[in-house]
């Protein structure tokens, strides 16, 4: 296992890993520099709260290309009734927060940390961190975040507090960016995103794409 110098900012290289898991190393922090430098390699940070930092870069990676978006019959109606309103970066920190404590049926916890929190409201104050808002009634109801690196958008995570409304929130912001974003990262696979079209690819075709956009 890499264990990161604290002193130096860098990185394995990710077509390194441990053969089964996908992790790249394990230590260091969540400084604004090492998480830049991390996405930038296609490693993104992944591990329990409490525990130490966990660098990962799967193979084979999930990901969806947004002229492959699938919308429902239902979905469409959705968006076609507007049962939802859309915003970006209106409320960054409340959606990260709201993915950290929202709770999901697939997972126990959330690993996100106000740490974490504090380091992407950074990068979202630099421009590179995006978040996508989902009203009702003009209630946060659902939403998502991640990091725009090119034309690689980089999905962490969503939250939702009423039926289809990250679903609307991610197909919305699809649609409206896919001339924008060659390919949106969804990093591990949910039967959520797959119904909407994402799939698995090699790593080093996601790590080619990342680097040759």
């Amino acid at each position: 296992m890499y264990v990161l110098d604290p002193k130096e900012n860098s990185f394995p290289d990710p077509e390194f890993y441990h053969p089964t898991s996908g992790i790249v190393a394990v230590g260091g922090d969540l400084s604004v520099d090492r998480l830049l430098l991390a996405y930038e390699n296609g490693i993104f940070p992944w591990y329990n709260p409490g525990e130490e930092i966990l660098w990962w870069c799967p193979d084979p990676r999930f990901v969806l290309f947004p002229s492959e978006l699938k919308v429902s019959k239902s979905m469409k109606k959705i968006l076609r009734n507007q049962q939802f309103t859309f915003t970006e970066n209106q409320c960054f920190r409340q959606v990260m927060e709201a993915c950290m404590t929202v709770t999901r049926k697939e997972q126990e916890s959330s690993w996100i940390s106000n740490e974490l929190i504090d380091s992407f409201e950074k990068l979202n104050l630099m421009g590179i961190a995006k978040s996508i808002e989902v009203w009702q009634n003009s209630e946060l109801v659902g939403g998502f975040y991640g990091l725009v690196m090119g034309k690689v958008f980089c999905g962490e995570s969503m939250f939702s507090k009423v039926s289809n409304a990250s679903k609307a929130g991610f197909i919305q912001f699809v649609q409206k960016y896919q001339q924008e974003f060659s390919l949106i990262d969804c990093q591990s696979h949910t039967e959520h995103l797959e119904s909407l079209g994402a799939q698995m690819i090699p790593k080093l075709e996601y790590l080619n794409i990342l680097k040759n956009q």
